[in-house]
């Protein structure tokens, strides 16, 4: 059995408050947890589509030293929006039309420099988590979506062969153990929106009951149910939307969206920590301190020390004057 946490944060571009509270944050939970594996649901890097390549080296130095890991733990990073932009998003460039995700991924080597393929699975103990980008699950064919459909159908062959029900089964396609898999992806399955979360750390009532863009806020429903199809999966794990939500999928699949790390995005940010074994797991949510409240405690800590500040030097002045009257 071991433990899985799964964070979501922004990297902003200069050392802030909020990076350090992230920083001590991870490095409590790595402390007083000492999970096995760690899971990062991308948007790591706020400006990861526009920054040049020596700011990008950069911000991978400082999330390196922000969110050390120790030698017994494994951490894994998987593609954001913010890392490499939406699918669709375009620039027109001499008459030709260039993909943002596509600049960003061949130009900052957003894969080598976090481990991060399309498609990867991490086999642990008879348990098998498939990390997938998201930007990537458009099926139109291009470079990034034909290999990462060709490799969840390799993955999902070996589950299959693994299993005893698959066809054409090579030695090279039977995993050590067969378990239903674990998908952990940076974009919601599909919803109409977050009205049917109810979690403490959802999104405020003003915004929950707008409605999702496909490719967007969410996968495209045909995505998510060709996924379902496909994986199988027992658990599905996710982000981007910076709100907590709990959902179930044909019965008994449960999709989590863990909110985000920082207190940017979120008063009252959390993450998932999970523990699982080949035929189960139990998942808690581990909530972090509401930023509200601990300001709130700045705020009458500072008046407390004022006063006693005040009331001390008050006291001493009261004293000098007796000491003077009194010789």
């Amino acid at each position: 059995m071991f433990c899985m946490r799964c964070v979501h944060f922004i990297f902003s571009s200069k050392i802030t408050r909020r990076e350090w509270q992230m920083y001590r944050a991870f490095q409590t939970a790595m402390t007083i947890h000492k999970p096995e594996l760690v899971f990062i649901l991308g948007d790591i890097f706020d400006e990861g589509l526009w920054c040049s390549s020596a700011e990008f080296d950069r911000y991978v130095a400082r999330f390196n030293s922000l969110f050390y890991i120790p030698q017994n733990t494994q951490l894994y990073v998987v593609a954001g929006n913010h890392d490499m932009g939406f699918h669709y998003s375009t620039l027109n460039l001499s008459g030709a039309v260039f993909e943002l995700s596509v600049m960003a991924w061949l130009r900052f080597g957003f894969v080598n420099a976090m481990n991060a393929p399309s498609v990867k699975r991490v086999s642990v103990r008879g348990n098998h988590f498939v990390l997938m980008n998201s930007m990537a699950l458009e099926g139109d064919g291009c470079f990034l979506c034909k290999p990462t459909e060709m490799a969840l159908n390799r993955i999902a062959k070996q589950l299959k062969c693994t299993k005893g029900i698959g066809s054409s089964c090579k030695s090279k396609d039977i995993l050590k153990q067969y378990s239903k898999p674990i998908l952990l992806q940076h974009y919601p399955m599909y919803r109409e929106s977050d009205e049917i979360c109810h979690e403490v750390d959802e999104a405020p009532a003003n915004i929950k009951s707008e409605k999702f863009r496909e490719r967007w806020e969410c996968l495209s429903k045909e995505a998510s149910e060709q996924l379902l199809d496909i994986m199988e999966p027992r658990l599905i794990v996710n982000g981007h939307t910076h709100h907590g939500c709990r959902r179930i999928h044909r019965e008994n699949i449960l999709e989590f969206t863990v909110p985000s790390f920082s207190w940017r995005n979120k008063n009252n940010p959390s993450f998932l920590l999970g523990v699982f074994t080949p035929n189960n797991y139990s998942v808690s949510k581990c909530y972090m301190p509401v930023e509200t409240t601990v300001i709130g405690i700045y705020i009458i800590g500072s008046i407390v020390v004022f006063l006693y500040l005040v009331l001390k030097a008050r006291r001493g002045f009261n004293y000098r004057r007796l000491v003077k009257l009194h010789p």
